[in-house]
Formats: structure tokens, C-alpha cells, sequence
């Protein structure tokens, strides 16, 4: 387990610095577009390529690819987890190429259409920009699988950075000095999208050759891709089902009106932070693990390997969730409230990241329980519940929209995670019973017991802090800064006290991820 907690480290770590540098990259954004049509015309074209990102690189194909490439070093080593991976990157190229073409193509349809507001117009425009960010970042995706399943975590792990560090090179340094409007300065922001694409695909390359893998074009069929491609069509669509919920729920944020798209986009960033930083970290280094697991047939492993990562996910996400809630208003004060962006805007953003913050436990256990599924070689089932989660969604935020408006979509989007989430957790225990044993609703029962424990410390902190420091930008400072480590440290003493299983792994995690230098041995239980 050390041994695990250390790559999780090391991942989170790495998407720690990914995130903070994405949070100073959108309060960039912000600054210099506030909610305005611009903005949020510039999201609606970002989430184009990363739709077909999620779905070719890091999503569908990603699952599919991990299973059969363990079996594949499993079996016959690199040599052979290395042919296959060029089979896949030889199809995938050709793939990516005319789905960037036939985009932009598309793209170039809409300015037909006459009676469209403005926005629409600016968004394709900005859309057809970007796509060639498509191809580079889908095939880092694959590459940045190939490393992870190396166990080379942390050069996948950092391949957000650089598209965050040329982004705020772009904005910050290149669109400040050279550009005099809004629409003149979303460009260089777009060129910095399309640099950042390139790094992130380079470095996973050179490292993946440092491993030993030499590029080779090769179009032969084999079983093992046969078998990559039957897991990969059914996540395929069921990958497609969320994320094109997250188009259509942004398209109807679109529609409402110029801010809704900048509002609901903030929210999600900042729910993401937490969600990347430790979700992702966890899933990133479970799911290698228990793919090779399932391979070997070691159903007993798998399933107390599934467990742990599960009480880890509930363990951080739980509290997380607590955090924002509590602490909303200030940490949008604190991040946001800069140039365009104003005082009117964070009480915009406030009700929504409250709602966004609630969903947070949802959309990671649902995320680790359909890697569950994936690495027993199961795609079918998450496609199932993914579309009736996506009906559930559309009809919801359609109801919503018309009476709460942006707070409505995302009230919809948090009740369909939470029924995704159920009815995955169901239909994976019927599936791999064993997964029962694994110890699950008394450790949520503790989380959530030090959860409340920790929003009433925070709240106590805040509010009678406001007394000494006050109500101002200091204020939202010292609350933010203060509050957070002693609601961490009182949340971890109250885990202690409640005896949860992994709370040594829990602190080590947050010491190793927040206080890299620190070298504490966890105790021997």
C-alpha cells in the first residue's frame, strides 16, 4: 500500500501543480473577459476538441486500450505491449486527421445560418481555431495510458501543465502587451491552446522512447486489437453520452444568455480542482492495478484493490465537497474578484458553486466504478446507465433552466450523478459479488460524521474571524488561508478517533501532495 500511496502522491502532486497553474490561467481569463460573450463564446469553442479528447483519448479508448495492453506486458512483455500500442497509434492518427478536417468544415456552415445571435457566430469561429488541439492532445492521452500502465505516473501527470503555462503566456503575456480589445486578445489565448497541444504531446513521447518504444507504422489486425476495439465501441458511445451532455447542458447555458456558459464553466473549474487533484490521482493509479488483477483472474485482490480506492475517493471528496460549500464566496473572492471580473459576478457564481459542490462525491465514485467495470473488460454496461443518466439529466435541466436558470442546470447535472453513481455501484456488485465484502458504507458513515464536524469548525472560524480580520479582500485571504488547514487537521483527528481504516494514508497523502518536503513514516498498525 505504500508503495501505492506513493504513485497517488505523485500524480496528485503533479495535477496539484497542473490545477493551481489552471486556476491562475482562468482567473486570468476572467480578468481580462469577466463573463462576457467573448469568454464565454472562447469555452464553448475549448469544449469542442476536449469533447473529442475525452471520447478518443483519455476516455473511451483509453479504457479500452488499458486492459488489453496489460494483458499484452503481462503476457509477452514490452516488446509485444509495444507493437500493439503502434497499431492503435496507427489508426488513431488517420482517425484524428480527418475528424480535425471535417470540423473545421463543418464549422464553416454556421455563419450561414442568419438568425443566430452574435455569440454563436464568434464561437464557431474560435471552434474551427481550435480543433487541431484534438489531434495533439488525444494522441498525449494514449501515450500518457502507455507511461501510466509503466508506472510512469508523473510525466502523464504533468501534461496539463503546459497547456496551462502557454495559455497564460498567451493571455498574460503576448495578448496583454499586443492586443487592444477583447476580440483581438482571445486569439493569442487560442494560440497558446494550440502551443500548449503540441507540449503536451511531445514530452509523453520522448518519455514513452526513453522506455523503449520506437515508433512504427503498422495496419495489421490482430486478436488483441479486435478485442480493444469490442471493449472500445460500446464505451465509445457510452463516453459520448456524457460528454455530450456536457455540450448540450452548455449549449443550453449558451441559449440562456450571454454570462450563463462563464458561470457555470467557473463553478465546474473549481469543482474539477479536487476532483483532479485526488479523483483522478486515485483512478489514475487503481486502474492499472486492478486491470492487471482482472487479467490474472485475481477476482479476490481485485475487489479489496476496488475497495480501497473507493474509501480513498469517498475519504477526500466528501470533505472537499464541505470546503466549497463552507467557503464559496470567499475563495471566489479570493481567486476571481479581479479586473472585469467584479463583486456582481462572484454572487452569480456563488449559488451555482455551491449546487456544482454537492455532486463532487458523485462524479468520483461514479468515475471509479466505471473503471471498475472497464477493467473487467465491461463497456457495455456503463453505456447503458450513462444514457439513461443522460435523459435524466436533459429532461431535468430543461424543468430547472425555466424557473432557477444556470442554478437549474447544474441542480440537474448533480441528481443525474448521483443516479449514475447508485445504479453503477448496483450493477457492479451483481456483477464481481465480492465487491461487497469490501468495507463501504460505515467508512462513508465516518467521512461524512467528520465532514459536519469540519464545516462547523470551518464556519465557527469564518465567522467569528470576520470579527478580528474582517469582511474584505483581506478578509476572504486570511478565511481561506486559515480555515482550511484547521478544518483538515480536525477532520483527520476526528477520522482517527473514528478508527477509518485509512486515515495514515489519508494524512500521508495530504502531507505528501500540500508539504512535499516532509518525511514522515506512518505508524505500524
Amino acid at each position: 500500500m505504500h508503495s501505492k500511496v506513493k504513485h497517488i502522491s505523485i500524480v496528485s502532486l503533479s495535477t496539484l501543480g497542473s490545477r493551481v497553474l489552471g486556476l491562475l490561467r482562468d482567473v486570468l481569463i476572467f480578468a481580462f473577459f469577466g463573463v462576457s460573450v467573448v469568454n464565454s463564446a472562447f469555452i464553448l469553442a475549448f469544449t469542442l476538441p476536449n469533447l473529442f479528447r475525452r471520447l478518443l483519448g483519455e476516455g473511451a479508448l483509453t479504457s479500452a486500450l488499458m486492459p488489453v495492453m496489460a494483458q499484452e506486458l503481462e503476457g509477452s512483455g514490452k516488446d509485444k505491449a509495444f507493437g500493439f500500442l503502434n497499431k492503435v497509434l496507427s489508426r488513431l492518427t488517420c482517425l484524428l486527421a480527418v475528424l480535425v478536417v471535417l470540423s473545421i468544415l463543418a464549422l464553416q456552415f454556421v455563419p450561414l445560418l442568419k438568425a443566430l445571435p452574435e455569440r454563436w457566430y464568434l464561437g464557431a469561429h474560435l471552434a474551427a481555431i481550435l480543433m487541431p488541439y484534438m489531434l495533439l492532445v488525444c494522441l498525449a492521452a494514449i501515450f500518457s495510458a502507455a507511461l501510466n500502465l509503466l508506472n510512469r505516473f508523473a510525466v502523464a501527470a504533468l501534461s496539463p501543465v503546459w497547456l496551462n503555462l502557454s495559455m497564460i503566456i498567451g493571455l498574460g503575456g503576448f495578448a496583454a502587451w499586443f492586443g487592444d480589445t477583447s476580440e483581438e486578445r482571445v486569439y493569442y489565448l487560442c494560440a497558446g491552446v494550440l502551443v500548449g497541444g503540441f507540449f503536451q504531446l511531445l514530452l509523453p513521447v520522448i518519455a514513452l522512447r526513453r522506455e523503449g518504444w520506437k515508433p512504427q507504422w503498422d495496419a495489421k489486425k490482430t486478436k488483441a486489437l479486435d478485442e480493444m476495439i469490442a471493449l472500445f465501441i460500446p464505451g465509445l458511445i457510452g463516453a459520448a453520452v456524457f460528454q455530450v451532455n456536457i455540450v448540450v447542458v452548455r449549449l443550453l447555458a449558451f441559449a440562456l444568455d450571454n454570462a450563463a456558459v462563464s458561470v457555470l464553466y467557473l463553478a465546474s473549474r473549481l469543482v474539477e480542482l479536487p476532483l483532479g487533484v485526488f479523483t483522478i490521482a486515485i483512478t489514475t493509479v487503481v486502474f492499472p492495478s486492478i486491470s492487471k488483477l482482472a487479467a490474472r483472474g485475481a477476482f479476490s485482490d481485485f475487489s479489496k484493490e476496488f475497495a480501497h480506492g473507493m474509501r480513498l475517493i469517498i475519504a477526500v471528496t466528501v470533505p472537499a465537497a464541505t470546503g466549497l460549500i463552507v467557503l464559496s464566496k470567499p475563495i471566489l473572492t479570493l481567486l476571481f474578484e479581479w479586473g472585469a471580473f467584479s463583486a456582481h459576478d462572484v454572487s452569480l457564481v456563488t449559488p451555482v458553486l455551491v449546487i456544482s459542490a454537492v455532486g463532487l462525491p458523485f462524479y468520483s465514485m461514479a468515475t471509479m466504478a466505471t473503471r471498475g467495470f472497464h477493467a473487467l473488460k465491461d463497456t457495455r454496461t456503463p453505456v447503458a446507465v450513462g444514457l439513461c443518466s443522460f435523459v435524466v439529466n436533459l429532461g431535468l435541466a430543461l424543468w430547472w433552466m425555466q424557473s432557477w436558470g444556470v442554478s437549474g442546470l447544474a441542480a440537474a447535472s448533480v441528481a443525474s450523478a448521483c443516479f449514475q453513481n447508485i445504479a453503477l455501484r448496483v450493477l457492479l456488485i451483481r456483477k464481481q459479488p465480492l465487491i461487497r465484502k469490501g468495507r463501504f458504507w460505515f467508512p462513508l458513515i465516518e467521512v461524512v460524521a467528520a465532514s459536519k464536524i469540519m464545516a462547523v469548525i470551518v464556519w465557527l472560524g469564518m465567522t467569528y474571524g470576520a470579527n478580528l480580520w474582517g469582511t474584505g479582500k483581506l478578509g476572504d485571504v486570511l478565511s481561506v488561508i486559515i480555515t482550511i488547514p484547521v478544518g483538515v487537521i480536525f477532520y483527520l483527528l476526528f477520522l482517527k478517533v473514528f478508527r477509518f481504516q485509512e486515515v495514515y494514508e489519508i494524512r500521508d497523502l495530504f502531507l505528501k501532495v500540500f508539504l512535499p518536503l516532509a518525511q514522515k513514516k506512518r505508524p505500524t498498525k
